[in-house]
């Protein structure tokens, strides 16, 4: 039995748009190189043949990789959810670093979706344990390579 994966509405629409550009537009364009580069004559010698091959091979790998996770997710949609100002997957929360005063704010999404630039954090990661469960106002400490460093939660939201 395989256990489901959380995924935020936004990182299951993502993820569906990119099955649907590989299954229409992808696909079809790699398979029209295949038969072009085939009219080419010997397929051994045939650098064009096997670069096409080689991409259909990537694109259909990672067809059935996106249709594996979408059909392992648990789709969890936060604006619906009444977690009480409680910090719960899906969550935007705002810390502040009591050391420094600096502010950051995350998203806690599942792992597929964890991208640190969108300011988007993995559920698995040492910061959302430590904040899920907590509310506004809450003082939690992260252990970090560099040692323990505890952020205030400013403020929860769920968009």
């Amino acid at each position: 039995m395989t256990t489901k994966v959380p995924l935020t509405v936004k990182g299951a629409e993502k993820l569906r748009a990119e099955l649907e550009e590989l299954k229409t537009v992808i696909r079809p364009r790699i398979i029209q190189a295949i038969a072009t580069a085939r009219e080419h004559g010997d397929l051994k010698e045939n650098a064009e043949y096997h670069a096409a091959r080689e991409q259909q091979s990537f694109a259909e790998g990672r067809i059935k990789e996106i249709e594996a996770k979408l059909s392992n997710a648990q789709v969890i949609d936060v604006t619906k959810l009444d977690p009480n100002g409680k910090v719960v997957f899906g969550a935007t929360v705002e810390i502040e670093d009591i050391d420094s005063g600096k502010t950051v704010t995350y998203q806690i999404v599942g792992e597929d979706e964890a991208n640190i630039k969108e300011s988007r954090i993995s559920i698995g990661s040492p910061i959302a344990r430590a904040l899920i469960g907590k509310e506004t106002g809450d003082v939690v400490t992260v252990k970090a390579p560099s040692g323990n460093v505890e952020y205030e939660i400013i403020s929860v939201e769920y968009i």
